[in-house]
């Protein structure tokens, strides 16, 4: 079983899936299977279009949506018993699935969802499918700074982890403690920042099959709760004002080059506004590559390779994607 993990989490195995819906030859015959001691199904052919940002993306050969750990670890054992590779998503925010689809078992984690402040502390231990805007509004409530700038980031706690999210000059890194990960053989594994070995826009947990189930951040309480909510509220409206947030896309594209901006050197080599189909290089912010209505993943794709091609051949600067691309692709 392989496991990739788009933006995403999970813990140990357990449970057996309801064996009359298996053929005897172990292969799985039923569009739909229940797993026993869960209210968890797994279905067959789901379009994974609705569970990216994007918009876009073919069918998942199976999926399912686990709303706690037991329907989540009889998933993950369901996958390991039929040799299904595993694909693991959050918000699909940072994401583009082919047209073609994903094979093997996709495992929708948004749903799962825990979060406990230590007042003595100042930290927060938060479930890997918690969305992060909504989470920055709640500690933001509470006076709880550090976690201001996150509130444009629309994505989960695992993901973020995993790709070391980051805006306003801040990261996941400057506030990480530990992340507890499942490892293959269904053990979990506590890691600490320095065990990650945090770099811009990464980690080792990327094209790893460790998975992150949950993180312990270090805030800082006991501030003016208005205070905190209005500065919160400040990163928000910066975010709205100058990135393209009413057409759907995967936030930021690339990676800054640094000490350059991707978006810089996108806009001038005169590539705002370009499209194929309907995938167009954001007028708003060129490092945004926004789905104008109908685009396939297959326009947004050749986009992406446009933009690089372009951009090496006017600063001989390679670009490389942020944006995570799951299934099969072919240029054009």
């Amino acid at each position: 079983m392989t496991i990739s993990q788009a933006v995403a989490n999970v813990c140990k195995v357990s449970g057996m899936t309801n064996s009359r819906l298996i053929t005897s030859n172990n292969s799985i015959e039923s569009k739909e299977i229940y797993l026993l001691g869960t209210d968890c199904v797994i279905k067959s052919q789901v379009s994974l279009a609705a569970y990216t940002s994007y918009r876009v993306g073919g069918p998942a050969e199976w999926c399912v949506a686990p709303r706690n750990l037991e329907a989540l670890q009889a998933s993950i054992q369901f996958a390991k018993t039929h040799e299904l590779p595993v694909t693991i998503l959050g918000a699909g925010s940072n994401l583009l699935v082919s047209d073609c689809g994903i094979p093997g078992l996709v495992v929708v984690t948004r749903h799962l969802r825990h979060s406990h402040f230590d007042l003595e502390t100042g930290q927060l231990t938060v479930a890997a499918g918690d969305p992060i805007p909504s989470l920055a509004w709640q500690i933001a409530e509470r006076g709880w700074q550090g976690f201001e700038w996150a509130v444009g980031i629309p994505g989960t706690i695992g993901g973020a982890v995993v790709m070391n999210a980051g805006a306003h000059n801040s990261s996941i890194a400057d506030i990480l403690v530990s992340a507890q990960v499942l490892l293959p053989d269904g053990s979990l594994e506590t890691l600490t920042r320095e065990q990650l070995s945090y770099s811009y826009r990464t980690s080792i947990l990327q094209g790893s099959d460790r998975i992150v189930t949950q993180a312990t951040f270090q805030l800082q309480p006991g501030a003016n709760p208005t205070e905190v909510l209005a500065a919160t509220k400040q990163h928000k409206e910066h975010r709205l004002n100058t990135q393209p947030y009413h057409l759907p896309s995967c936030g930021s594209v690339f990676r800054n080059p640094k000490p350059h901006a991707a978006g810089w050197l996108i806009e001038q080599t005169g590539l705002k506004g370009y499209q194929i189909g309907k995938a167009q290089v954001a007028l708003r912010h060129a490092n945004f590559i926004v789905n104008c209505g109908g685009a396939s993943a297959s326009d947004i794709f050749n986009l992406i390779h446009h933009v690089q091609h372009q951009v090496q051949q006017r600063w001989s600067i390679p670009l490389e994607p942020e944006v995570k691309m799951l299934g099969e692709f072919q240029a054009a």
